[in-house]
């Protein structure tokens, strides 16, 4: 059975001893659930300290980073390459709409950038903005997040309709069947459900509620 994945981007928060807080307070009062996943991605710096915390704790949480290159290892200044990742991570994020938009990510980088982690044995999470948002041929896990709702997007941002939810992801599962769908826009522990609950939806993408412990560990019980 698929498990409800729970993905937490923290973007570009925190710094070492704020992700070290966050995890010993999400452990206070987190209990496992055997029919959630987790998945925490924070930034480059912190995924070594914060898996190193997991693992003292024993919590059943899998990590994943923001970004990957889409160029191998060698002389490349700037870049975390996948087997890099790999060493720290099971999960990857691959061309969220804030990437696409401040950074011009293109359809090509980002599939190349997909066939790397795969290549690594790392899962793409790979971020669709609309039902014209292309997609690899390969089998990911789908993240719908609309930029319009995005909580970054501004004070009116509100989450999709649950209806054009369930269409955009019956939609793609038509075109990949063996491919995992997230819903990843304004995502908080009073309308998670109402997403996870949709044929077809596996889990959710949370962006700012993530960056709370008690907001993040709301958003899991109530998934």
């Amino acid at each position: 059975m698929q498990k409800t994945l729970i993905v937490a981007n923290w973007k570009s928060n925190k710094t070492i001893f704020e992700g070290l807080s966050w995890i010993e307070e999400f452990a206070q009062n987190y209990k496992e659930n055997f029919e959630k996943e987790i998945v925490l991605c924070p930034s480059f710096t912190l995924i070594y300290p914060i898996k190193q915390a997991i693992e003292e704790r024993n919590l059943q949480i899998k990590l994943g980073a923001q970004d990957i290159s889409f160029l191998s290892d060698g002389p490349y200044t700037g870049e975390v390459n996948s087997k890099q990742i790999k060493e720290v991570a099971d999960y990857v994020i691959i061309g969220h709409s804030e990437r696409r938009k401040n950074l011009k990510e293109t359809d090509e980088v980002l599939f190349e950038k997909v066939r790397k982690a795969i290549e690594a044995s790392l899962t793409p999470i790979f971020c669709v903005q609309n039902e014209n948002t292309e997609i690899p041929s390969e089998d990911v896990v789908i993240a719908y997040e609309p930029p319009e709702s995005i909580s970054t997007s501004g004070p009116g941002a509100e989450e999709e309709d649950p209806e054009e939810v369930l269409r955009i992801a019956r939609m793609f599962k038509s075109k990949k069947p063996n491919s995992i769908f997230l819903y990843g826009a304004s995502v908080d522990y009073s309308n998670v459900s109402t997403f996870t609950k949709l044929e077809g939806v596996s889990g959710v993408l949370v962006g700012g509620k993530s960056l709370s412990a008690q907001d993040f560990l709301q958003i899991y019980e109530n998934a």
